[in-house]
């Protein structure tokens, strides 16, 4: 059984493309791997160092989670910073980083081009901390998207220079966690790219369904078809995309047979996948709702987390400072 490590975004709240692609995924890996999952409270700063509401926004991501099917009795479920030895482990791996390698990281260039006025230390050293979040628990696997591919690499060479520079075998170095096929994309509302939260073309599962059929009623189409077989538009291609996913075969055929002979009404298919969409999500928004009103539940979820995280986190750090040279007299 391999050792996983995945941080979540205390910003980001769950929307249809995760719940299809990372989030269903997560729920075979918990039961097959040893996995950590943490919301990573600390990352958020880096980007929003003044948060409107950090608690809430930790609460609301948290129980949208819990209530998709992550089980804290068989993963470790916990809050960054519950977890003090990460930021110590944090301040160790620092040492060795240079400032020139993290200036060269293409995460960094982007994020000081779209912050030019908070162009702080967390966020130049933000891949030395998603290092220590990995490490700590000796992960060997970590499901992340492209965008963090280099990041990853990054705390492979961490590691790796760790091992090196001490003369040790401690640390592996973490691959990551290819759901290959199994990961589903789902396309935004807009008519291009994927869904997302800071492009504003998502549906989430805290929305209600009145705000779901609002968001598909508005979702971009095209004129309609021309000439009978006409190839769907790309706006038209994502609906039938995420129709695949929410509803039934039969359904997706009746459309798909509609727009090749002309006929379909784009206002028909999305009344029905609003509907699927309820369908499939509003049962998950409801356990959000009754979870995020259950403060005794989260708060031993937490806890019990931030437990068996800091005995894993506290015999590295304990090891790690041995290795360095800092012992008792």
């Amino acid at each position: 059984m391999e050792t996983v490590v995945s941080g979540i975004r205390s910003t980001g709240n769950l929307h249809l493309g995760n719940y299809f692609g990372a989030v269903k995924n997560f729920l075979k890996m918990q039961y097959e791997n040893n996995c950590y999952f943490f919301i990573a409270d600390y990352h958020s700063l880096t980007t929003h160092p003044k948060p409107a509401d950090l608690h809430a926004n930790i609460k609301q991501v948290l129980a949208e989670y819990l209530a998709c099917g992550i089980d804290p009795d068989v993963a470790t479920v916990f809050i960054q910073s519950d977890v003090p030895e990460v930021t110590e482990l944090y301040l160790l791996l620092n040492m060795n980083a240079y400032v020139g390698e993290l200036e060269r990281t293409t995460s960094f260039k982007e994020k000081i081009r779209k912050q030019p006025d908070n162009i702080n230390a967390g966020l130049l050293t933000y891949p030395v901390l998603m290092a220590a979040d990995i490490i700590i628990h000796k992960a060997n696997k970590v499901p992340v998207g492209q965008d963090q591919a280099q990041h990853l690499e990054m705390t492979r060479r961490f590691a790796r220079r760790f091992n090196t520079m001490y003369g040790v075998e401690y640390f592996p170095e973490p691959d990551a966690y290819n759901f290959g096929k199994k990961l589903i994309k789902i396309p935004g509302l807009d008519g291009t790219g994927k869904m997302g939260k800071s492009e504003g073309n998502g549906v989430f599962l805290a929305d209600t369904p009145a705000e779901i059929r609002k968001k598909v009623m508005r979702a971009v189409t095209d004129t309609g078809p021309q000439t009978p077989g006409e190839k769907p538009s790309e706006p038209v291609h994502n609906l039938f995309t995420i129709m695949n996913v929410v509803s039934d075969p039969s359904t997706v055929k009746y459309f798909k047979e509609q727009h090749a002979s002309c006929q379909i009404r784009y206002g028909d298919m999305k009344k029905q996948l609003a509907e699927d969409i309820i369908r499939i999500i509003g049962p998950v928004g409801e356990r959000i709702k009754e979870i995020v009103a259950d403060n005794k539940y989260l708060a031993r979820v937490v806890s019990e987390g931030a437990e068996k995280a800091r005995a894993s986190a506290s015999l590295t750090i304990r090891e790690v400072k041995e290795i360095i040279g800092y012992r008792p007299f």
